[in-house]
């Protein structure tokens, strides 16, 4: 379902690079790659370093889910691991054009048929076995504007009605399935397609058709004055479900279906129209407001309790883990063949829980700055060994170019492997390249940070936010420290003496 996200079956390929070292003439070619000398405790090692780790939590106020991106829309009641997760959607329905007016022009209304709210199904995380509860309601708040700056935050949720315009219980092995409507004229598939039922509100839009500039009753005669009655829609889980819906708003099948009759002619039909969101300037409109509200509730589950074991990564609105290796800071001058991190789920129940509650697709590592609070940087050389980048200069370039991570080669990417204790998902990152310039060049040993982001936010270079490959609020895993007895987070390195 995702869109972002790269195949999961990668296969290994060895890229070779050349770096060039100011204090060493080693031959850097085969450095991180998978062609591996022997190991032989004689020229060659394997060696594991003991590792430090400590749990965290984001606060994500930088998150934030576009027009564009798949938003998250549910309620997940009871993730045994992890807790609660309320997904909520706010956005603006608007005319494609003003003075807008129902039909086609020389057209005679008939009568108001029905009013549809549709919403683009792009996939599922969760238990699909339990409907998922969907009331629609009206935004209230009149700040919830069209604005050209980034979305809305994951924490804002503009104020909406108590009231309950529509609602419906969406069960999402059914979307898939084709849906006949407008007696058998129309249909869809992959659409969640909530009916309104609040006659007020319904007769109260149907009555605005007029393109009179001043005749009372004229909210589609322009849009500031449209958006003087209709601030938007709210699309709330009240907690009905155990999962999470995935739907794009921009696409052209999200929208309000207005289904009406027409006379023409002497001809009377059943027809709609449409109210969608708008993503660009266009005609003196602006492009609608929206916003994806995600919360997550882990009080008294196990992903808020501290735990020396095992440690728990979230999605982003998510957890993180604080990762030190003191051992590098010594570690000595030598050729590194590999260096990478292990990262291994603890299983809880395969069959069930983490079947139904996945694990990330993607994780991604960085520094943590040293001396300096909650300020973090790429890792030096590994994102993507075949551009330049530089985490220490702080106007350009800092992460490699277009956002791009070799995840071939740096690693993060989710897979699986069986063992005396089962089948689990395992995560490794390559960090050769960096560890070499460590020891050779006897840089500083910064500490790690492991989580699983939506976005990437160094505001120490910029505002930007670097878009990454998992949706939002899309996986969890529970994970082993390094103390753990069967799934250990642990430090590989394969090098040879100088």
């Amino acid at each position: 379902m995702q869109k972002r996200i790269l195949p999961l079956a990668i296969t290994a390929i060895t890229f070779i690079s050349f770096i060039g070292w100011s204090c060493t003439k080693l031959d850097t070619t085969d450095i991180g790659g998978d062609q591996l000398p022997a190991v032989d405790n004689v020229h060659t090692f394997d060696t594991l370093l003991s590792i430090n780790s400590s749990q965290g939590y984001f606060n994500d106020s930088t998150t934030s889910v576009s027009r564009g991106e798949d938003h998250a829309l549910g309620s997940i009641f009871n993730d045994p691991i992890f807790g609660r997760t309320t997904a909520n959607i706010f956005m603006q329905l608007k005319p494609s054009f003003y003075p807008y007016y129902f039909g086609n022009a020389g057209d005679t209304l008939v009568a108001l048929d029905s009013i549809v709210l549709c919403l683009k199904y792009t996939g599922f995380w969760g238990d699909s076995m339990t409907p998922v509860h969907l009331e629609v309601k009206e935004v209230q708040d009149g700040q919830f504007k069209d604005s050209f700056a980034r979305p809305n935050r994951l924490y804002y949720q503009p104020v909406y009605s108590g009231s309950s315009i529509g609602s419906a219980n969406i069960d999402s092995r059914r979307l898939a399935d084709t849906v006949k409507y407008t007696n058998g004229k129309n249909y869809s598939v992959n659409l969640i397609r909530i009916k309104i039922t609040d006659p007020i509100w319904i007769n109260r839009l149907f009555g605005r058709d007029s393109t009179a500039a001043n005749s009372g009753n004229n909210a589609f005669y322009k849009d500031s004055i449209y958006r003087l009655f209709y601030n938007g829609l709210a699309v709330v889980a009240n907690g009905g479900g155990n999962g999470l819906l995935y739907v794009n708003i921009a696409d052209t099948a999200t929208k309000l279906e207005i289904h009406f009759k027409k006379r023409k002619s002497g001809v009377t039909d059943t027809v709609y129209s449409a109210l969608k969101v708008n993503s660009s300037y266009r005609d003196n409109n602006p492009p609608s407001s929206t916003g994806n509200y995600v919360s997550r509730n882990r009080s008294g589950f196990p992903a808020s309790i501290a735990n020396i074991n095992e440690h728990y990564v979230q999605t982003a609105p998510g957890t993180f883990v604080n990762i030190n290796v003191p051992g590098l800071a010594t570690f000595p001058n030598s050729i590194i063949h590999r260096a990478e991190i292990i990262i291994e789920q603890v299983p809880d129940n395969n069959s069930l829980t983490d079947s139904t509650f996945s694990a990330p697709n993607f994780l991604y590592l960085d520094l943590k700055d040293t001396g300096t609070a909650n300020k973090y940087k790429p890792v030096y050389y590994d994102l993507n060994s075949r551009t330049s980048y530089d985490p220490d200069n702080l106007t350009a370039y800092y992460f490699p170019t277009g956002g791009q991570i070799d995840y071939i080669y740096f690693g993060g990417f989710k897979r699986k492997k069986t063992d005396a204790s089962g089948t689990f998902n395992y995560y490794t990152f390559n960090i050769s390249r960096y560890i070499q310039h460590m020891v050779t060049e006897h840089r500083p040993n910064y500490g790690f940070r492991l989580y699983a982001p939506f976005d990437i936010s160094y505001p120490q270079y910029s505002d930007e936010l670097i878009p990454f490959s998992n949706n939002i609020a899309y996986g969890r895993v529970k994970i082993g420290s390094a103390t753990n007895a069967n799934h250990p987070l642990k430090l590989r390195i394969i090098y040879s003496k100088l």
